[in-house]
């Protein structure tokens, strides 16, 4: 493999020493992973993947292997697939998650540049499917990273999003024969900025309506309760984002309330069920009017552009609801372009220098 034109001869060494790259820091952004196509076998790939990882699935695998491949693998590629395929971006041939993410990594490698110039380079990775965790950190480690600094894309800590994500990384550092020092940004769920770009985001959205929503509902990913009582942070960090949202917006508590989304198998989860909640809004409270902002996601998804934007506000209008708005994620957005700037900046103290 050529070295990038940056390599040079270490002082010192011999005429006959390779050249090696000049050393970087890294930034690799991870976020949770797409599959490749909505067809089958890409999507029973992906899900595979992802419903074989012990932090995502914990259950003992003698007795849940076989209930995935027989069963679950054989029906929920198709209607995954139709999920995706409804929200596919046709005209880049890939998930809205992948397009997103790279505009983010863009635009992050633009703002990093100005502020570090070229000891800085910026990448991400998908903990499943492609690009994967082990390509990224090796083609890092290529191009001369002596460091990197690995940035989940998680605001809040949970065992199933950010752990396994660091689990990958560090799987991924034990097959470098040469590794580079690592760090791991921490979550970042109440940073003043973060809770900045999300409270700019409602503000904007409820700008543009000719009448507000009556109530914002802040709807996270959810996670089986028992994860909770085990000691995972993320139902508190959660909590905490809204409180903060709230506190920033200058609302009352009856204006906002928290759910959580995406529940998954027989076992009781976080509550209240964001489906469940926006119907009884509607039918108990008599709420015609909601938004729905979901904190949780650094970019949109198939769990806020099809769950949310279909499943869950078609529950709310059943229900007899009659306005939902749907707040998208921060994506690129400026502001939250700049919060993760900053959280970047903060974790690369002592590493490099502005």
């Amino acid at each position: 493999m050529p070295m990038p034109e940056a390599s040079v001869r270490p002082d010192h060494a011999p005429a006959d020493h390779p050249a090696i790259p000049q050393a970087k820091t890294g930034v690799l952004l991870a976020n949770l992973g797409t599959p490749d196509h909505y067809s089958y076998w890409p999507m029973r790939r992906y899900l595979g993947e992802f419903l074989s990882d012990r932090r995502v699935i914990d259950y003992s695998p003698w007795k849940w292997q076989p209930l995935l491949q027989l069963v679950i693998l054989s029906k929920r590629p198709f209607t995954s697939g139709r999920a995706y395929k409804s929200i596919w971006n046709e005209e880049k041939g890939e998930s809205p998650l992948m397009t997103i993410t790279r505009h983010q990594t863009a635009k992050l490698s633009k703002a990093l540049a100005e502020r570090y110039g070229e000891q800085v380079m910026v990448d991400f990775c998908m903990r499943y499917g492609n690009p994967s965790t082990q390509s990224k950190v090796r083609a890092l480690t290529e191009a001369g990273c002596t460091r990197i600094l690995f940035f989940p894309l998680y605001p809040h800590y949970a065992g199933a999003t950010s752990a396994t994500a660091n689990d990958q990384f560090f799987r991924a550092l034990m097959k470098e024969t040469w590794q580079p020092t690592a760090r791991v940004v921490e979550p970042y769920f109440e940073h003043p900025l973060y809770i900045e770009a999300l409270a700019q985001s409602v503000e904007r959205a409820y700008g543009g309506l000719e009448a507000k929503p009556e109530i914002l509902v802040v709807s996270y990913h959810g996670m089986p309760k028992r994860y909770l009582m085990q000691g995972d942070p993320y139902h508190c960090q959660c909590q905490k984002t809204t409180r903060l949202l709230r506190e920033r917006l200058g609302w009352d508590e009856a204006q906002i309330t928290t759910t959580f989304q995406s529940v998954f198998g027989p076992e009781e989860w976080l509550r209240p069920y964001t489906v469940e909640e926006v119907a009884r809004l509607a039918r108990e409270e008599g709420k015609k009017r909601v938004a729905v902002i979901a904190p949780a996601f650094s970019a949109d998804c198939i769990e806020t552009l099809e769950e949310i934007n279909e499943e869950i506000r078609e529950s709310f209008e059943k229900a007899g609801g009659e306005a939902f708005t749907y707040i998208p994620c921060l994506n690129d957005d400026d502001a939250h372009i700049g919060a993760l700037t900053e959280v970047i900046a903060d974790n690369l103290r002592g590493w490099v220098t502005p």
